[in-house]
């Protein structure tokens, strides 16, 4: 019997992957089979994601898994997607994107936040989401584009965040999965609904959000036929993983919390995120004060953690050196920084 695979792919603010999974019963190997930058583009009205160049690069990871599969004679059954939180397509009547996706890094979505709070009051806001305040979240983004171009939000049918929004592009299906609606302030922590009241308190429209919220692990359908074709795959089906990226993160992390039920995670990338796994939000006030986030996690957990600024700071003084003639991957300038004097500048990362 042929052995079984599966593709997973992972998307963060500054590269994606593609991996080709297989479990023989005991033991789960995994291969990366294709990597690729992704970065916001600057255009004349702000930072947007290269959203199709993304999908081109799913679609080359697809092959690419396709060819590394043959070549073991394994059978690729499933694929799901995960990428960073908050950021969302709108969808409208024909299926068609309304727009480019905005990327969470742009200034505007400050005036956003600015107006849920003098509207609303963050002592309320944190007890109807749970979930901490920066500038990007969902909430705020929706607000600020209802400012900027309020017909979108009218013309739009769907709302699809990020790993939504390519699962569409596999399948043709278009849900929203628990784990990345959670990252956008817009859900209520106890049921883990939309929050509907909240919208409507803060005039902005719900018929574009689909009522059910599916759980990670929903079976969303099919790859489309064009898509499978063009891969070189067979009948492969989609299935949404915790499809925010700490989420799935979390997840993978190989302990036994009946055996040791004290353990926190730290999850580094563009951001580091630190915290816990509960079983039911935490909406005191002391969390409020301390800005921790309640979201969704894999098997109806509560992720609650704190945003750090993590190797962004990295990222960016490698961009710089790049910008300058000086490509230097991450174990050089890792090299270079046990070389250089210590406590030369210090920096206080989350200054605005």
């Amino acid at each position: 019997m042929t052995a079984q695979g599966c593709v997973a792919f992972d998307l963060g603010a500054e590269s994606g992957r593609a991996v080709l999974a297989a479990f023989d019963g005991s033991k789960i190997t995994l291969q990366e089979v294709h990597r690729f930058a992704n970065g916001p583009q600057r255009l004349p009205q702000g930072y947007h994601w290269n959203i199709l160049e993304l999908w081109a690069n799913l679609q080359a990871g697809l092959r690419r898994a396709a060819a590394q599969a043959r070549q073991e004679e394994l059978e690729l059954a499933h694929l799901g997607v995960d990428t960073w939180g908050v950021d969302y397509a709108l969808v409208g009547r024909s299926g068609q994107i309304l727009g480019l996706p905005w990327a969470y890094r742009d200034p505007r979505h400050a005036v956003g936040m600015q107006q849920a709070l003098e509207q609303v009051g963050a002592k309320a806001l944190y007890e109807a989401t749970g979930v901490q305040f920066l500038p990007f979240n969902t909430l705020f983004q929706l607000l600020a584009l209802r400012q900027a171009e309020p017909g979108l939000l009218d013309q739009a049918r769907r709302l699809l965040f990020i790993p939504d929004l390519l699962h569409y592009f596999f399948t043709g299906q278009r849900v929203n999965e628990a784990t990345i609606a959670s990252t956008s302030q817009m859900i209520d922590p106890r049921s883990g609904a939309w929050h509907a009241k909240l919208l409507q308190d803060l005039g902005l429209p719900t018929h574009f959000l689909e009522e059910a919220i599916v759980p990670a692990g929903t079976r969303i359908g099919p790859l489309r036929p064009e898509v499978a074709q063009e891969a070189g795959v067979g009948a492969m089906e989609v299935i949404a993983p915790g499809s925010h990226d700490t989420a799935s993160a979390v997840a993978a992390v190989p302990v036994d919390a009946s055996a040791t039920p004290r353990w926190a995670y730290l999850s580094s990338g563009t951001w580091s995120l630190m915290g816990v796994e509960r079983e039911a939000p935490l909406l005191s006030d002391a969390a409020r004060e301390a800005n921790f986030t309640n979201e969704r996690g894999v098997c109806g957990k509560i992720r609650f953690l704190k945003n750090i600024a993590g190797l962004w700071l990295v990222q960016e003084v490698r961009r710089d050196l790049a910008q300058q003639g000086q490509e230097l991957d991450y174990p050089q300038l890792t090299r270079l920084a046990e070389q250089a004097p210590p406590f030369a500048t210090l920096v206080n990362p989350d200054h605005a």
